[in-house]
């Protein structure tokens, strides 16, 4: 009995020893992220029999037999035709579809899963996935790195395509399309997890639900266009990154940052981000972001910011974008300041500024407001200098009422708020707040570098 403390111990550290001279107990892959290696993260695919899945899918060839028999490194170019779902890609390969070849998995599960490195999907139809958001059913996952992904149309699928833990990849001119369910419980059109420095470029995302990256960063989302869906873009946790060039309609918000740090949206329209939370652009607890040079146009709020610039000594610029038709043009939910508005143009919003809560009369000293356009400027340029004669301000009169009450803000514009306003403005029965000064105002608007 004595003995046995004795061996428990000397089999512990025959242990140890074993893993100081391999360095190792598990299989690489199953290192956490981070670590050097890829996780294996994905909660286990289910199967399904055949009778399981849609008839229309009964008879057909499953194209898991010609990735099986193409040697790794080879190009496959299967004949034109429809085949069956699901696959798994193991190795590195070319499957060039030109256009002609559709993969339906009978809408169970996911169609096809890329777990390789270094391989190109061109010119095929994934349809069919599943409908399960516990198993994430897609039309593509992608868990390897330095993959191209290029004119791809997938449709008919909950989540489209969906990068887990999957770096330096190339997202090309794919169409994108979810299932016909409601805005809530449809799939990401395109989701990135723990993926870093990928190219979206050339895509459309249209009637999905997201597009959304969590704790990726420095990936670039270019030229792309997202129609009707909730979030054009989502970004979590995920910094340094680019989108540039995107046209995004109809969707209920356009870029949203939530807890990042930097990051730059340039050259983009973002329009008809209406309704009770229409937004094009947002921030909650953000810092360091470039806004430059965007239309911001027919929007419920062009900028939404909430304690952003979060992070000490850091700033938001937002320089040389147009806020047109909106009904707010910029609204600061939070007094932190830091944000450097410069050379914008401010036409035709229902409410220029706006802050989300009683003023201090000292927001002006928070942030910088300078050279911008403004079309309710009243003022001269007697020196011909285009900039105006004047200081720019603006105070909130009765504004301040649906400013402190959100709910009061469906009668904003209404006959009687306007009344009140213009009775305020004449005859002061409060201290209005100084909302900004604009000790620069252009003149005259100035001509546009964007993409109106």
């Amino acid at each position: 009995m004595s003995r046995l403390p004795q061996l428990a111990r000397l089999g512990l550290a025959s242990a140890l020893l074993l893993v100081l001279t391999t360095g190792n107990t598990e299989p690489q892959g199953d290192v956490p992220a981070g670590m050097g290696a890829r996780a294996n993260v994905d909660r286990p695919k289910p199967t399904f029999m055949l009778h399981e899945r849609d008839k229309r899918v009964h008879g057909l060839k499953p194209f898991q037999d010609f990735v099986d028999q193409a040697p790794a490194g080879s190009l496959l170019k299967p004949p034109p035709g429809n085949y069956a779902g699901p696959v798994t890609i193991d190795k590195p390969l070319t499957i060039d579809g030109g256009g002609q070849v559709t993969i339906d998995s009978g809408d169970r599960g996911t169609v096809m899963v890329l777990d390789a490195s270094n391989a190109t999907i061109r010119g095929i139809h994934l349809t069919g996935s599943g409908d399960s958001h516990d198993s994430d059913d897609s039309c593509l996952d992608v868990r390897g790195d330095h993959n191209t992904i290029e004119n791809v149309i997938v449709d008919n699928c909950l989540f489209g395509l969906d990068l887990k833990q999957s770096n330096h990849n190339t997202i090309r001119n794919n169409r994108i399309r979810s299932k016909d369910r409601e805005l809530g419980v449809r799939g990401d059109g395109l989701r990135l997890w723990y993926s870093n420095d990928n190219l979206i470029e050339g895509n459309e995302v249209v009637d999905s639900r997201d597009m959304v990256a969590w704790y990726s960063h420095r990936n670039v989302y270019r030229n792309n266009i997202g129609k009707r869906s909730r979030y054009s873009i989502h970004f979590m946790f995920a910094n340094d990154n680019i989108i540039e060039g995107n046209q995004f309609y109809d969707n209920a918000v356009g870029v949203y940052f939530m807890y990042t740090v930097g990051g730059i949206v340039r050259n983009n329209i973002i329009s008809h981000a209406t309704g009770a939370t229409g937004m094009a652009i947002g921030f909650k607890e953000s810092s360091g972001t470039v806004i430059e040079n965007n239309e911001l146009i027919y929007c419920g709020i062009g900028i939404g910011s909430d304690l952003s610039p979060f992070e000490p000594d850091s700033t938001i610029e937002i320089r040389a974008n147009r806020f047109a038709y909106n009904g707010v043009g910029i609204l600061f939910n939070s007094e932190t300041g830091s944000n450097n508005m410069i050379d914008n143009v401010f036409e035709g919003n229902l409410t220029q500024v706006a802050y989300g809560g009683h003023g201090d009369n000292n927001n002006s000293p928070k942030n910088v407001w300078r050279g911008n356009y403004w079309d309710d400027y009243q003022g001269f340029d007697r020196n011909g200098d285009g900039v105006g004669d004047k200081t720019h301000e603006l105070y909130a009169y009765a504004d301040q009422i649906w400013m402190e009450m959100p709910v009061a803000r469906f009668f904003r514009s209404s006959p009687v708020m306007e009344l009140l306003d213009f009775l305020e403005r004449l005859a002061p029965f409060s201290s209005p707040d100084l909302i900004l000064r604009d000790e620069k105002p252009r003149f005259v608007k100035p001509e546009r570098t964007a993409r109106s």
